[in-house]
């Protein structure tokens, strides 16, 4: 019978043969669709900056594994990299370690070539990592396919533009109840598809939805929700941090399933495995899904958070050092697309989860309490 949208959307992008992700994962300028790290340096480089705060505010562990849930080309933690080098002094007695979650064979040639110069290895298959290297700064890399793969300890994780593509359940509210939206051929025309609703309740249904819904229509991603759970764990017993960073809303919007190709919007049953398939991060889910092990922060804007992150000193910074006209240009070109409302600055959001203790102190009687270090991005960086 008709599949559900999730198992639609899973075999569209990563199937073995022909799905999306496994045959192109077309991300830049080139491929369908752009995003941030590839506009502009300086996204990557407030990251990097957030995870050092974090890592300070939380006392300087010694050890510090940066996990990264579908790098894309390797750009952002490339970014990163180069402010952990440029910070080199600040990090001196900290063990750092790169650890990167990518299923797609083709994406991670790629990672290596950009974070390594192709000083890269393939593991034993007996052990948890498929392929290690060095990165030109000297931070040791490793790929896995699963973030269960990942070794414990402190570890801070970074999901930028990840949950956005994970395969969602769509259901419908009708005058029956609820009914999931299900792909099927369309019987007019053989070789296209169309949707149509379960005629009864199916088993997503019944586990999906919350009772408190008010919404007509809803996306459910479960296994973004799967993810949340297994970060918060992680938080919750090694510490650490994790930094989501993806386009979405806060339990408010209904329909938001879409495809890309070619930096133009394309429809989501014409041509499987052709096109990019996403659909909003509802981060209300996610918030939900942490079960409370972790405190939340966000989502806020991407606009608010890069301003508090101090995108604004860095761009003069960038824009005094920079000689020629084009270079300039091409600055402000990117400031503008990160921060303007109408483009990144609005549709794009963060969101993080951090241990309790980070926010509020744990309960000791008699000593008298320091205030907890703001949290950078969500509150002003105040600059020393």
């Amino acid at each position: 019978g008709p599949p559900a949208v999730a198992e639609y959307m899973r075999e569209a992008l990563t199937n073995p043969g022909q799905g999306y992700y496994t045959r192109r994962g077309g991300v830049g300028e080139s491929g369908d669709f752009i995003t941030s790290p590839e506009i502009s340096q300086v996204f990557g480089e407030l990251i990097g900056i957030w995870y050092i705060s974090e890592w300070m505010a939380m006392g300087k562990p010694s050890t510090f594994q940066l996990v990264e849930l579908g790098p894309g080309k390797g750009t952002l933690m490339e970014d990163i990299l180069r402010v952990f080098k440029q910070l080199a002094s600040v990090l001196s007695k900290c063990d750092v370690s790169v650890h990167l979650v990518e299923v797609s064979p083709k994406l991670s040639e790629i990672q290596a070539v950009m974070l390594t110069g192709r000083k890269v290895q393939p593991n034993p298959e007996d052990e948890s990592a498929y392929m290690k290297g060095i990165s030109k700064t000297g931070i040791p890399i490793f790929w896995y396919r699963d973030i269960q793969d990942v070794p414990p300890g402190y570890s801070f994780y970074l999901a930028h533009e990840f949950f956005d593509a994970l395969p969602i359940h769509k259901f419908q509210q009708t005058e029956k109840g609820w009914r999931e939206v299900l792909v099927d051929i369309d019987p007019e025309v053989p070789d296209q598809l169309r949707f149509v609703l379960s005629p009864s309740r199916t088993p997503a249904t019944q586990n999906f939805i919350q009772p408190e819904e008010t919404r007509d229509h809803v996306e459910v991603c479960p296994e973004a929700g799967v993810i949340v759970q297994r970060l918060a764990s992680r938080i919750e017993k090694d510490g650490g941090a994790a930094l989501v960073a993806d386009y979405g809303h806060d339990g408010t919007k209904t329909d938001t399933f879409r495809g890309f190709r070619n930096h133009k919007l394309h429809h989501v049953l014409s041509a499987p495995g052709t096109a990019d398939l996403t659909a909003d991060v509802d981060f209300s889910y996610l918030r939900k899904m942490a079960q409370g092990k972790t405190a939340t922060l966000g989502p806020i804007k991407q606009r608010e958070f890069l301003k508090n992150m101090g995108i604004d000193l860095r761009l003069q910074v960038l824009l005094q050092n920079s000689g020629d006209t084009a270079t300039r240009e091409q600055l402000l070109h990117s400031y503008d697309m990160l921060m303007n409302p109408k483009k990144m600055g609005d549709c794009f959001n963060f969101f993080a989860l951090l241990p309790h203790h980070r926010l509020v102190h744990p309960d000791k009687k008699d000593k008298p309490k320091s205030p907890l270090p703001p949290v950078a991005g969500f509150n002003e960086l105040l600059l020393k």
